[in-house]
C-alpha cells in the first residue's frame, strides 16, 4: 500500500511539472546534452579511433627507439673521441718509457690524476688503466702504479701494442684470459696517438650495470628486454631477467642465422606478441647491433583501456541520465516556481490555471528596473578593481581557508560566470628593451600601461570574461574564464596571443613572450596556475624574439637537455678581475654569454649560468677580505640580477655594478697595511727561498688573493714577485759558489732549483754558467 501511494504521488508530481512549458523544455534539453554526446563519443572512439590510434602508438614507439638509440650511439662516440683526445695528451709521450715513476713521483701523481679525470668524465666508464712498456719493465697504472712480473700478463698487455689499429674495441683472446677485466667491453687506444711503434695503451673498461641501465631506455616497458651484440652477432650485454633466458637465445639465434629482413617486426613468444626493433651502432673497427623487444600489449593497452572505460562510463551515464535530468530540471524549475509563488502571495492573487511564470517574473522585474540601473552603474565602475583585488588575494594565499563553494560565491558576486567554465592564465612579458636606442627607464611605466591596454582591447574580441593584471614590470597577466562548451579553446587562445604579439610588435616595437597556462575548472587551483606560468616562462628562449610557451611543449623541449657551464672561461674572467683588468674581463664576459646561449637558449639555463658566474666573482671578493655587503651598500645583488632579461644589460651590470666597484675599492685601500703584508712576505721568502714557493702559496700565507699580493708587491718594491724571488736565490747561489766547495747540483737544490734549470736561469741572470762563474772569480782572487 505504501509503495502504491508513493508511485501515485510521484506520478501526480511529474504530471504537474510536465504541464509547465519551461520544465518540459529544460528536461528534454538536459537529457539530450548529458546523454547523447557521451554515448556518441564513446562509441566513436572505441569503434573508429582504436585501430588508427594503435598504429600511431606503434609508430611513436619506433620513433622513440630510434631517438634513444641515437642518444646511446652519441655516448659511445663521445667516449671514443674523448679517449682519442687523451691519447694525444702531451703527458703520454716517449719520456714515460725512461721515467723512474718511484723517484719522479710528481709524474706518477699527474698520470694518476689524469686517469681519474678520464674515469669520471662519463658514467659508462668503470675504470681506466694505463699500460707502459717502460725500460725498467712493463708498468700498469690502475690508476695506482703496478709492475707486471708474470710473463703471461705481460704478453697479454703487449698484444695491445701489436694491434693493427691505434684504437679498438676488439682484442686478442689472450688479453682477456690473462687479465682480470670484468667483461669484454674494453676500449683501448695506443699511445702516443698516431705512431707506428707505440710504447703503451690507455685501457677503458665499460661499466656493465651503467650500460645496462642505458640500454633499458630502448625498452621502457615492463617485461621487455634489450640486447647488444657484436658484428659476429655474439651477445655482449642483455637486460634480461633469468626467466627470459630462452627468449634471449631465440633472438640471438634469429640474428645469427640472418633470418631478419625488416627493421622492425612482430614475434609471438610464450603467449605474448612482441614488437622487435633493431639497429646498428657503428663503432671503431666494428659494428654492434641492438635489439629491443617490447610486448605489444604494453604499447597499445592504454588506448584499449581508455576506450573501454569511456564506453562503459557513457552507458552508465545514460542509465543515470534520466534520474539526474529529472532532478536537475526540477532544481532549475523550483526557483521559478518559488519566485512566482512569492509574487502571487505578495499581490494576494489566487489566479488559477495560468502557467506563464516568466510573464509574472517579467512584470515584477519591470517595477525594479529604474532603481537597479543606477546601482548597476556604480557597481560596474568598481567591478574591475574588485576583481583584481580578489585575484591578488587568491594568489597571495589570503583565501586559502575558503572552500570551493565560498570562492565560487565570491566570484559570482563580482559578476563572473563560473558555472560550466574553466580558468586559464596568459602571461605577457616584453623583451628586446635594450636594442631600442631611444629607450629610457622613465618610459617603462608608460610602455607597461600601453601593453596592458593593447592586451585588453584584443582580448575582448575573443572572450566575454577576462581581467588584466598589470604588474608594471614589463609583464602583465590576463585571467580568462573560458566556457566548457568551446571545444577549440586551445586554437582560440593561440590565435589571441598571436594577435597580441603582432600588435605589440607594431605599436611598441618590442618583442613579447606569452605563456599559456593549463586549464582548470577549480577556483582553488587558480593559485597553481600563477605558479605554473611563473615556472614555465623561465624556459623561454633568451634570444629576443616572439615566443609562445605552453606547459606540455616546454616539458617536451627540455626533457633531453643537459646543463652547460663554461668553467674555463669563468677562470679566465676571475683571473682578469684578480689582475684588475676591467676591459679584458668585459671582453671575456661577452663570449661567456655566447657559449651559454650556443648550448642552451632557455632563460632558466642562462640565468643559472649567470648566477654561477656572479657567485664565483663574489667568492673571489670574499677571498680578498672585502665584505660584499659593505662594498655594494647592502643591495640585494641576486635580486637585481634575477630581474635582468637582456644580455647587454647583464654585461653592463656585471662590469659597472660588480667588477669596477671591487677593483676600485681594492686599489684605493692598498695602504700601509699592504706594506706590512709585503714586508712579511719578504721575510718569509728570505727564510724559505730554498722551498717550492709560489705567489699563490704566499697569498694563502697572509690570507689574501694572488692578484692583491702581486699588485702590492709591485707597488712597494718595484719588482714583481717572481723576479724578487729569483734575485734572492741568485744572490744566495753566488755566495755558496764563492764561499763553499759544494757541488753545483747541491747548490741548485740548496736554493730551490733542479740542476738543469738552475744552470739555465743562472746563466740568464749572471751571464755565465755556475761553473765558469766560480772559476772566473777564483782566478781573479
Amino acid at each position: 500500500m505504501k509503495n502504491n501511494k508513493f508511485f501515485s504521488n510521484m506520478k501526480d508530481w511529474f504530471v504537474s511539472r510536465w504541464q509547465s512549458n519551461y520544465f518540459r523544455k529544460s528536461f528534454l534539453m538536459i537529457l539530450f546534452i548529458t546523454s547523447i554526446p557521451g554515448i556518441i563519443s564513446g562509441v566513436g572512439i572505441y569503434t573508429f579511433g582504436l585501430s588508427s590510434t594503435e598504429n600511431e602508438l606503434r609508430k611513436v614507439h619506433l620513433e622513440e627507439i630510434d631517438e634513444r638509440s641515437q642518444n646511446i650511439d652519441d655516448q659511445f662516440n663521445y667516449l671514443e673521441e674523448s679517449l682519442t683526445y687523451w691519447a694525444f695528451e702531451p703527458t703520454f709521450n716517449y719520456h714515460l718509457t725512461s721515467t723512474d715513476f718511484v723517484y719522479d713521483f710528481q709524474v706518477t701523481r699527474e698520470i694518476m690524476k689524469k686517469l681519474l679525470i678520464l674515469q669520471g668524465s662519463q658514467s659508462l666508464i668503470s675504470e681506466v688503466n694505463l699500460f707502459i712498456e717502460a725500460e725498467q719493465g712493463p708498468i700498469l697504472f690502475n690508476p695506482y702504479l703496478n709492475h707486471i712480473s708474470e710473463d703471461g700478463v705481460q704478453k697479454a698487455y703487449q698484444t695491445l701494442l701489436e694491434a693493427p689499429k691505434n684504437i679498438s674495441w676488439d682484442h686478442d683472446e689472450a688479453f682477456f684470459q690473462h687479465t682480470e677485466f670484468p667483461n669484454n667491453l674494453i676500449l683501448t687506444h695506443q699511445i702516443p696517438g698516431v705512431i707506428s711503434s707505440p710504447f703503451g695503451a690507455i685501457i677503458v673498461s665499460i661499466d656493465s650495470e651503467s650500460l645496462k641501465s642505458t640500454l633499458e631506455t630502448l625498452t621502457p616497458y615492463s617485461n621487455g628486454i634489450t640486447l647488444l651484440m657484436d658484428e659476429d652477432n655474439d651477445l655482449l650485454l642483455s637486460t634480461e631477467e633469468s626467466a627470459e633466458h630462452n627468449f634471449t637465445n631465440k633472438l640471438v639465434s634469429m640474428f645469427s642465422n640472418q633470418d631478419i629482413s625488416d627493421h622492425s617486426f612482430q614475434m609471438d613468444w610464450d603467449d605474448k606478441t612482441y614488437s622487435i626493433s633493431y639497429g646498428a651502432f657503428d663503432r671503431v673497427g666494428s659494428q654492434w647491433t641492438y635489439v629491443s623487444a617490447a610486448p605489444i600489449s604494453a604499447i597499445t593497452s592504454p588506448i584499449i583501456t581508455i576506450s573501454k572505460i569511456i564506453l562503459i562510463a557513457s552507458l552508465t551515464i545514460f542509465g543515470l541520465a534520466f534520474l539526474l535530468t529529472l532532478f536537475a530540471s526540477n532544481r532549475l524549475y523550483q526557483p521559478i516556481r518559488n519566485l512566482t509563488s512569492s509574487f502571487t502571495t505578495s499581490n494576494h492573487s489566487t489566479t488559477k490555471g495560468t502557467r506563464d511564470e516568466f510573464k509574472q517574473i517579467r512584470d515584477r522585474i519591470d517595477t525594479l528596473t529604474s532603481e537597479s540601473e543606477q546601482l548597476e552603474k556604480r557597481i560596474t565602475y568598481q567591478i574591475p578593481q574588485l576583481r583584481q583585488n580578489f585575484l591578488i588575494q587568491l594568489t597571495k594565499g589570503f583565501l586559502y581557508d575558503f572552500d570551493e563553494k565560498a570562492l565560487k560565491k565570491r566570484m559570482e558576486n563580482y559578476r563572473w560566470n563560473v558555472e560550466n567554465h574553466s580558468f586559464v592564465l596568459l602571461d605577457i612579458q616584453l623583451t628586446g628593451m635594450y636594442k631600442k636606442e631611444e629607450h629610457k627607464y622613465e618610459d617603462d611605466s608608460l610602455i607597461a600601461f600601453a601593453m596592458a591596454n593593447i592586451a585588453e582591447d584584443l582580448t575582448k574580441e575573443y572572450m566575454d570574461q577576462y581581467t588584466v593584471l598589470n604588474q608594471y614590470d614589463m609583464t602583465a597577466t590576463i585571467f580568462l574564464i573560458v566556457p566548457n562548451q568551446i571545444t577549440n579553446s586551445t586554437e582560440l587562445l593561440k590565435q589571441l596571443v598571436h594577435d597580441i604579439s603582432i600588435a605589440i610588435n607594431r605599436v611598441l616595437s618590442r618583442y613579447v613572450t606569452i605563456t599559456i597556462s593549463s586549464k582548470t575548472p577549480k577556483i582553488k587551483d587558480i593559485n597553481y596556475l600563477f605558479e605554473e606560468i611563473g615556472r614555465v616562462k623561465r624556459f623561454r628562449d633568451f634570444n629576443n624574439q616572439n615566443q609562445i610557451l605552453m606547459l606540455n611543449e616546454v616539458e617536451k623541449d627540455v626533457s633531453g637537455q643537459r646543463l652547460f657551464y663554461p668553467f674555463e672561461m669563468e677562470k679566465e674572467i676571475i683571473q682578469c678581475i684578480r689582475r684588475g683588468k676591467v676591459n679584458e674581463a668585459e671582453e671575456l664576459i661577452r663570449p661567456f654569454f655566447d657559449e651559454l646561449l650556443e648550448n642552451s637558449t632557455k632563460e632558466v639555463s642562462v640565468q643559472a649560468g649567470i648566477m654561477q658566474l656572479y657567485s664565483a666573482i663574489q667568492h673571489e671578493i670574499l677571498l680578498s677580505g672585502v665584505d660584499p655587503v659593505v662594498l655594494y651598500k647592502g643591495r640585494n645583488m641576486y635580486g637585481e640580477l634575477s630581474q635582468l632579461r637582456e644580455v647587454e644589460w647583464i654585461v653592463k651590470w656585471l662590469i659597472e655594478q660588480v667588477i669596477t666597484p671591487y677593483i676600485t675599492y681594492v686599489e684605493d685601500n692598498m695602504n700601509m697595511e699592504m706594506k706590512m703584508v709585503v714586508d712579511k712576505i719578504v721575510s718569509y721568502i728570505e727564510e724559505h727561498y730554498m722551498e717550492d714557493i709560489s705567489l699563490e702559496s704566499c697569498a694563502d700565507y697572509v690570507d689574501t688573493t694572488p692578484y692583491t699580493l702581486s699588485k702590492a708587491f709591485k707597488k712597494v718594491y718595484g719588482d714583481n714577485f717572481i723576479d724578487y724571488l729569483t734575485k734572492i736565490r741568485m744572490n744566495k747561489a753566488k755566495e755558496l759558489l764563492l764561499q763553499t766547495n759544494m757541488k753545483i747540483h747541491e747548490i741548485a737544490e740548496e736554493v730551490g732549483y733542479r740542476h738543469s734549470y738552475f744552470n739555465r736561469i743562472f746563466k740568464k741572470h749572471v751571464g755565465l754558467p755556475p761553473s765558469q762563474y766560480r772559476k772566473s772569480r777564483a782566478s781573479n782572487s
